[in-house]
């Protein structure tokens, strides 16, 4: 199950991380974001050793959501060593998000 994080937890488990994280920036009664959802679970069990995958529910995190932007679900951010290295707006591929996590693993 992919983790949920917050506005509390945000800047320590993604900004302090030494791993590379996609966070998506989602909520529950978005359609696109659920069929997302589902991509993003098997991404989450296939990079578990690699990588990090994290859902923030915008609604409930008003903060975060703004203070990066977030004007549209879902959003993507893909952050290494504390920097956001890339973003995807919208439902992305499998093979896409895959692109991008490898580009940060490399």
């Amino acid at each position: 199950m992919i983790q949920e994080i917050n506005d509390d937890n945000f800047e320590k488990v993604v900004i302090e991380s030494d791993k590379p994280i996609l966070v998506d920036f989602w909520a529950p009664w978005c359609a696109p974001c659920r069929t997302l959802s589902a991509i993003l679970k098997d991404l989450y069990i296939e990079y578990k050793e690699k990588a990090i995958v994290f859902q923030l529910n915008v609604d409930k995190n008003p903060k975060t959501s703004s203070k990066y932007g977030i004007r549209s679900i879902p959003t993507m951010f893909f952050f290494k060593n504390g920097e956001k290295k890339d973003m995807h707006i919208g439902v992305a591929s499998k093979e896409e998000i895959r692109k991008k996590l490898d580009s940060l693993i490399i």
